[in-house]
């Protein structure tokens, strides 16, 4: 299956006034977390912009060091997907708290990268997008147009770059089954 691109959602739609915005049901980690996937699915792009606006930033301030962060990153990343597909214990940590799990990863990127070099370039040009991201998309209600995209998405129709890295981190699953309960309700 070949990666599509998302589109680039209006910027209107993406930051409008404050009626599209809430807080989460913090007593409902499920609703919360599905309302976070379906805003990574829909404004990816969205997001891919305003990090690469920040990154590029950080990068053209100190070039060699959001290199060394970024490399560390990624690395600790694929180190810790690697390690929770081969240890049942992180495989279901990351799938119950995934938050959690993705704190573990910024707190490891942060540890070796101030072992490595510098600090600040880690917090403004890889925490701050990250921050950003999970800011809006827990904030941010959805809209039917963003809940059929990620339907599409959950049944395989259409995949992305967002798409993959939820898949590594599996958090798509849940809409994958709860949308193949409804189908064949829907059947029957």
């Amino acid at each position: 299956m070949e990666v599509q691109v998302a589109p680039l959602r209006a910027w209107d739609d993406f930051f409008p006034g404050s009626d599209r915005f809430a807080l989460p049901d913090l007593k409902d980690i499920s609703k919360w977390n599905n309302r976070v996937v379906s805003n990574l699915l829909y404004y990816q792009t969205n997001y891919l912009m305003v990090a690469a606006a920040l990154v590029s930033i950080v990068g053209f301030l100190s070039p060699l060091n959001m290199l060394i962060g970024g490399t560390v990153v990624v690395l600790v990343f694929l180190g810790f997907v690697w390690m929770s597909h081969n240890k049942d214990v992180l495989r279901k940590m990351k799938k119950q708290y995934p938050t959690t799990f993705v704190v573990a990863i910024m707190l490891s990127s942060y540890f070796l990268i101030s072992y490595l070099g510098d600090v600040m370039v880690f917090m403004f040009g890889i925490t701050l997008p990250l921050l950003l991201m999970f800011v809006h998309a827990s904030l941010r209600l959805r809209n039917i147009q963003n809940k059929l995209q990620n339907k599409m998405e959950g049944i395989g129709l259409k995949k992305t770059p967002m798409g993959f890295i939820l898949d590594a981190l599996e958090q798509q699953e849940d809409s994958i089954n709860k949308l193949a309960d409804y189908i064949s309700k829907v059947k029957e």
